[in-house]
């Protein structure tokens, strides 16, 4: 059974004047076309609605019910076209985020926290994940947007600037490397490393430098976060590279030491990646213009920019 809009419109407005005849004259339609469309809903709904006397109607119990459902009804179809547009201008709608354990831990908690403060009806569905399956999820539209830190892509989508950061060792308080003077990188790859899980970024970077020097890692353990990463640290199992400012932030709490590392490739730049931009839901357009509009090299509020070349 289907309610025709009209039809309840029409027998609120007769309820609302107390006659079909008032009701057809503010409706602007004929009287008999009124009392067609009551007929009609008492028909369709096999109950009386309406009681007709000469002073006019008055509402059955069915009507009075009918009444307050209808009123209802009709205010929800009439938010339709209002809440679509929220959605059409992204006001309102979904983004679904993966992105590395990097820019959770350090970025993406107070920048989504401006966001949803900016348009506090788009939610955001994060998913941690390393950088080449964010990679695959964008490409594979599992995934409106990726935050993901620099690195060969094998996947054609558009990149944009988001933010800088800087890696550092850490080794337990007492270690050779902490008093050790004019400390360069392939000073560390004498000791055993804690590495990060398969697929992180920072365990390709750190593998391709020792690639260069003509060294390897010796991985001791790998883990699944930065805290394992420095529990197994701390009880001096190996050292570890982090993002510097969550290994400041750690080595407050575990008493480890940092070790500055100078040389370029410990400077890495994180990006926010997308299919296609212009192609983007409204919401997700205003994620990303977000996010970039907070970055290291910002162009206040513009459009992001996408990078030109591909990161290598």
């Amino acid at each position: 059974m289907q309610m025709d809009p009209i039809s309840l419109k029409l027998f609120i407005s007769v309820l609302e004047h107390g006659t079909i005849a008032r009701a057809a004259d503010h409706e602007h339609i004929a009287a008999a076309a009124v009392s067609k469309r009551v007929s009609e809903l008492e028909a369709q709904l096999k109950t009386r609605l309406l009681v007709r006397t000469n002073k006019g109607i008055r509402p059955t119990p069915a009507g009075i019910a009918l009444s307050a459902m209808a009123r209802r009804a009709l205010r929800e179809l009439e938010e339709i076209p209002v809440r679509m547009k929220e959605y059409s201008d992204g006001a309102r709608g979904f983004v679904r985020v993966c992105a590395n354990i990097s820019s959770i831990t350090q970025f993406l908690p107070q920048d989504i926290k401006s966001f949803a403060k900016a348009y506090p009806n788009i939610h955001v569905d994060l998913e941690e994940q390393v950088t080449p399956a964010i990679v695959r999820s964008v490409a594979e539209n599992v995934a409106d947007v990726g935050i993901f830190s620099d690195t060969s892509l094998d996947q054609d989508i558009e990149v944009f600037p988001y933010r800088e950061d800087t890696l550092a060792l850490i080794v337990p308080a007492g270690h050779p490397l902490a008093a050790k003077a004019g400390f360069r990188f392939i000073d560390a790859l004498d000791y055993d490393f804690i590495g990060l899980h398969t697929g992180s970024a920072i365990n390709r970077i750190v593998s391709r430098a020792a690639d260069e020097l003509r060294r390897t890692i010796n991985l001791k353990v790998q883990v699944t976060g930065f805290d394992a990463l420095c529990f197994m640290v701390n009880s001096e199992l190996g050292i570890g590279v982090l993002p510097l400012a969550i290994a400041k932030r750690y080595a407050r709490i575990f008493g480890l030491r940092i070790i500055a590392i100078r040389e370029s490739w410990a400077r890495r730049k994180i990006l926010i990646g997308v299919r296609s931009f212009e192609s983007l839901p409204p919401a997700a357009r205003l994620f990303v213009e977000h996010l970039a509009s907070l970055g290291a090299d910002a162009p206040g509020k513009e459009l992001p920019r996408p990078v030109s070349d591909s990161p290598q």
